[in-house]
């Protein structure tokens, strides 16, 4: 499987690509098999497992035929997507330009292994924490009718992604002269797109004189 990266745009710094998946945790999980691909659509946890290896944690409803596939498939790719938007040649100093698209991206790649059931309640336990903790009530598992949950374990099915290799592509019109980047920030942001226009920003390219 190939992920094109020109190099203007690569990103290789580790720690910048992890803080990007877990501030982007809603991936995509996507598998090849006999019967083709296969696709889910979930949160994830990333986190550093024993000797310090980067893992992904996440898990799928056990009615979704995926996760008989994960193992088998030698490898897994979680795709984790950030703030992208249209970008007009309107808005360049230099012409001619034609339309594009700004976007940021992060590719985790590596095998898959089903986690033993005893492991699904702190899982979810700690996918909750990620995003209840700081909430004026936040929800806790442990508030579940005491029948419900056995419920609730047997209907999902846990995985790992034991992370290789992590690939990021932040396409924030670094090929362009500083003058079309900062213009394209500025309509960006004026569209409502300031997340967008700040990465442009903090991964311009400058100019030699400036460095």
């Amino acid at each position: 499987m190939t992920f094109y990266i020109p190099r203007h745009f690569r990103v290789d710094d580790a720690a910048t690509l992890e803080r990007f998946v877990e501030a982007n945790a809603f991936g995509t999980l996507v598998t090849a098999g006999p019967a083709g691909l296969s696709v889910s659509h979930v949160p994830f946890l990333l986190e550093r497992g024993d000797g310090g290896r980067l893992r992904l944690l996440g898990h799928v409803a056990r009615a979704n035929a995926h996760w008989q596939e994960l193992e088998a498939a030698g490898e897994a790719l979680a795709i984790f997507s950030g703030p992208h938007a249209y970008v007009s040649p309107g808005w360049y100093a230099h012409h001619p330009s034609v339309p594009t698209w700004n976007y940021t991206t992060v590719h985790a790649r590596g095998p898959a292994r089903l986690l033993p059931p005893a492991e699904l309640p702190a899982l979810l336990d700690r996918l909750s924490r990620a995003y209840e903790d700081g909430r004026p009530a936040p929800w806790r598992m442990e508030g579940l009718p005491a029948d419900f949950t056995p419920k609730l374990l047997a209907a999902i099915v846990g995985f790992e992604v034991a992370v290789e290799r992590l690939e990021g592509k932040f396409k924030l019109s670094q090929n362009r002269a500083p003058v079309d980047v900062a213009g394209v920030a500025d309509a960006l942001e004026h569209e409502g797109h300031g997340e967008l226009a700040a990465l442009m920003r903090a991964h311009a390219v400058r100019p030699p004189e400036s460095r």
